[in-house]
């Protein structure tokens, strides 16, 4: 008998995923922008307008899990040039553990964050689940757009900028979740900016999407998570049945991430990343969009460019190319271990 092979946590394969994804149920024209790797949102056309939706659950944050859920697919609608209007919430929560001050801390998370990004709560879905040693809550968010934004659009040359650092949300989670294991190797000073990286810079990417947005200029967008930016990149690659290129010495990092992922052993290019944005651009349109995104106080740089689909995924260290190194499942995982 064959021996079945199980996947790690995380996400699942793109192989796999884009195999199940690749054919449309009923074909209804009306979906512009269909599930699939790399695709940050499903567009629709409704009544006359672009309606775009978004369904993601946060499972590795173990504090503010409606606050987070919130966030991710706000980012989420607007990478793909959305503003978001609407959310629901499923609420799994452990049968032990699970009292009315814990749901209204949830609750009162989603409506803050809600209000912050004047996004109406308008339903979900509440249980007790068995087998659960932390809240799940998965969110979905709809909004709206004023054009369609295609990542098969994207042509070699086309320039990649990226916001603010790498793997904000992961330097973040290994703060807040494995501080302990941290305490005496850096200071508290460090520990406590680094757990504070959710709101400063923070993990929205909503206002760099808009003044994106607004110069008229953006080819496509993408939300790098799970995966950290390297999954990030293969996955906008295969969207847009194109190759990739990015230049490392030209990804910033924090301090905080580098000697975080040092200490544990993990690669900051596999870190989960959520509050950085991939904006690409066509070249003579690079100055002008990432001065609109600085002029929101949000950093932004030039990382990489697009490449033939022949030329594959590439990362340029100190002058040598070489493969885009790859990642199973993302960093996170395994400090779970």
């Amino acid at each position: 008998m064959k021996r079945r092979k199980f996947f790690p946590a995380g996400k699942l394969p793109a192989g796999v995923l884009s195999g199940l994804l690749a054919e449309p149920v009923t074909g209804d024209p009306e979906v512009l922008v269909r599930g699939g790797v790399g695709e940050d949102a499903a567009v629709l056309r409704f009544g006359g307008r672009l309606l775009a939706a978004k369904a993601d659950p946060v499972t590795f944050a173990g504090d503010r899990p409606g606050w987070y859920a919130v966030q991710v697919n706000a980012n989420d609608i607007a990478a793909s040039g959305g503003r978001c209007r609407w959310f629901l919430a499923s609420l799994l929560l452990p049968e032990h553990g699970t009292d009315e001050t814990l749901v209204r801390e949830i609750f009162d998370d989603i409506r803050a964050a809600c209000a912050g990004l004047g996004v109406e709560l308008v339903g979900g879905h509440t249980e007790i689940t068995g087998g659960l040693e932390r809240p799940v809550v998965a969110g979905f968010m709809l909004g709206e757009a004023e054009r369609l934004y295609r990542k098969q659009d994207l042509r070699p040359g086309d320039r990649l900028l990226l916001t603010k650092s790498l793997a904000v949300e992961g330097t973040a989670l290994l703060a807040r979740e494995f501080g302990d294991r941290l305490q005496g190797r850096v200071s508290a000073d460090e520990l406590k900016k680094a757990a504070g990286f959710l709101d400063e810079p923070g993990i929205s990417v909503v206002a760099e999407a808009r003044a994106a947005v607004a110069t008229g200029r953006v080819v496509a967008m993408h939300d790098p998570t799970e995966g950290g930016l390297a999954t990030a990149l293969a996955e906008l690659a295969e969207a847009a049945g194109a190759g990739v290129e990015v230049e490392l010495e030209r990804v910033p990092v924090c301090e905080e991430t580098r000697r975080f992922c040092d200490l544990f052993g993990l690669d900051p290019l596999g870190l989960i990343a959520s509050g950085s944005l991939l904006i690409a651009c066509r070249p003579e349109d690079t100055e002008a969009v990432r001065k609109a995104v600085t002029a929101e106080g949000i950093a932004c740089t030039e990382i990489g460019r697009m490449l033939p689909a022949g030329e594959g995924l590439v990362e340029i260290v100190r002058g040598r190319r070489q493969p885009l190194r790859r990642f199973e499942r993302d960093e996170i995982c395994r400090m779970y271990e």
